[in-house]
């Protein structure tokens, strides 16, 4: 009776000290503005998160484990969950990197008229390119018509399509899309002859052929399974996305 006991008592004390837990937190800036698509990783569990528009994530974890968050042009911040970040969220700042850049060579004295200085000053090209990229990249995230199909190339089937997700939701479509396409990368789209430019448009097609998402928008999480049903679904739709284009 006493060795049964030991076993029962063991066996909680087991289950305790392994129970899983979901760390909730916020990611802002410098300026306290929240930051999206930020990606959050739990060293130990190799777990996978990004940041919803409002900065919000939550991940699987547990006292003791670290977080590593990463996000392009600001520093990695690494930060071990306590007793304290269980119980209430965990606020992360993140600082920008320095950044270094080329230096411009200015071949005229200034004037004073800014409209007629800037015309003498020769910016690098890297600085340029980066410049117009930049511009490209927001014109598309800003822009609906990136979900729509290119003359000539797609015509998307008539049907309901996909809703953008209810008020209350902590993630809506556009977020997930988001997710998916940091968490799967450009290669995978790219593997299966899907271009850049089309990785959005393509997500959003999968999505309308009745993926399953609601839990996913409501708490603004994706499990591991989930991601898997998500590449099944993409193995199961991409041929009928691809067959008119190849006509």
């Amino acid at each position: 009776m006493k060795s049964k006991l030991l076993f029962i008592l063991s066996f909680f004390f087991f289950v305790g000290i392994n129970a899983q837990e979901f760390i909730f937190g916020k990611v802002t800036s410098e300026e306290n503005i929240e930051m999206p698509d930020v990606t959050v990783i739990n060293i130990r569990t190799d777990e996978r998160v990004t940041t919803n528009r409002d900065g919000h994530f939550m991940i699987a974890g547990r006292q003791g484990d670290n977080l590593r968050f990463i996000k392009i042009g600001y520093e990695r911040i690494s930060a071990n969950v306590t007793k304290e970040n269980i119980d209430s969220p965990i606020n992360i700042k993140l600082l920008r990197t320095a950044t270094l850049i080329d230096e411009v060579e200015i071949k005229k004295l200034l004037t004073g008229d800014l409209k007629i200085d800037t015309k003498t000053l020769n910016p690098p090209k890297k600085v340029e390119k980066l410049k117009s990229d930049l511009a490209v990249y927001i014109k598309q995230k800003s822009d609906p018509r990136i979900l729509a199909a290119r003359p000539g190339e797609f015509v998307q089937p008539k049907g309901q399509g996909f809703s953008i997700g209810k008020v209350k939701n902590k993630w809506d479509d556009v977020d997930f899309m988001n997710y998916l396409t940091t968490a799967l990368g450009y290669q995978y789209f790219n593997d299966l002859k899907i271009e850049n430019s089309q990785v959005l448009h393509f997500i959003g097609y999968v999505l309308a052929g009745g993926f399953e998402r609601a839990k996913i928008l409501k708490y603004g999480f994706v499990s591991d399974a989930d991601l898997m049903r998500f590449q099944r679904a993409v193995l199961m739709r991409i041929s009928s996305y691809k067959a008119p284009q190849e006509k």
